[in-house]
C-alpha cells in the first residue's frame, strides 16, 4: 500500500489516504468472500479435516509435499486439495508452518528420555584431579 497526499473538495489535504492496487480478478474493491465468516468457516473446516487426516495416517510414509516442506501421506491428497481450494494461499502456508512448529515442539517433548528436561551437565567428580 502506498500513502499519498490528496486534496479534498474543501481544499484540505488528506495525508492518510491509502490507495490500493486491485488486480483484474478483484471486483473493483468488493470484499473478498474468503474473509467473510462463511468463507473462513469453510477454510477452517477444510484445514481441520486435512490435519486430522494427516494425524490419522501418521503411521504411513508421507510421500506428498505441501507448502513450507510439510510432508503428508497420499491418502490425504483429496482433503489437501479441498484445503488448498478453500483457503487463501497465504493462509495455507501459515497453517502449514503452524502445524510444523507444533509437531517439532511435540517431538521434542515426547522424544526419548535423553532429550527431555534440562540438560544435565557433567558433575565435578567425573573429572580427573
Amino acid at each position: 500500500m502506498s500513502t499519498t497526499a490528496t486534496a479534498t473538495t474543501d481544499g484540505v489535504s488528506d495525508h492518510h489516504y491509502h490507495s490500493r492496487n486491485y488486480d483484474s480478478s478483484d471486483a473493483g474493491g468488493a470484499v473478498m468472500t474468503d474473509v467473510l465468516s462463511k468463507g473462513r468457516e469453510a477454510c477452517y473446516k477444510a484445514r481441520d479435516a486435512f490435519y486430522s487426516c494427516v494425524e490419522k495416517h501418521a503411521d504411513k510414509k508421507p510421500t506428498e509435499i505441501a507448502t513450507v516442506g510439510l510432508l503428508y501421506p497420499a491418502d490425504c491428497k483429496k482433503s489437501r486439495t479441498n484445503f488448498v481450494n478453500s483457503c487463501r494461499p497465504s493462509w495455507v502456508r501459515h497453517f502449514d508452518r503452524q502445524y510444523g512448529a507444533k509437531k517439532r515442539v511435540q517431538r521434542l517433548l515426547d522424544g526419548d528420555e535423553d532429550r527431555r528436561g534440562p540438560i544435565s551437565l557433567p558433575q565435578p567428580y567425573t573429572f580427573k584431579q
